[in-house]
């Protein structure tokens, strides 16, 4: 029982998580969320004894995935912004 205590402790550390990436409407404020998903997963996986696969969401979830939204969301809003500046000169 004692040895499954970290492993409840990680997995609710993912539910809640999860819910507040959900639960975030801003796309900045949800990939910094994300990104701590990311870390709560890599520290489930760790707690499993998989440490390769700990490293990989470590690197991924945390740092090219909330980064890959934040670019696409810069670049989403520069478009908006540059169609919206093409509208009003016309």
């Amino acid at each position: 029982m004692a040895g499954e205590l970290p492993v409840m402790a990680a997995l609710l550390l993912v539910a809640v998580a999860g819910t507040a990436v959900v639960l975030a409407r801003d796309p900045v404020r949800q990939s910094a969320v994300l990104a701590g998903l990311g870390l709560s997963l890599a520290v489930l996986f760790a707690v499993l004894q998989a440490p390769d696969v700990a490293l990989s969401e470590l690197a991924v979830g945390t740092a090219f995935t909330p980064l890959m939204v934040l670019l696409s969301v810069r670049k989403v809003r520069h478009n908006a912004r540059r169609s919206e500046r093409r509208e009003e000169h016309e």
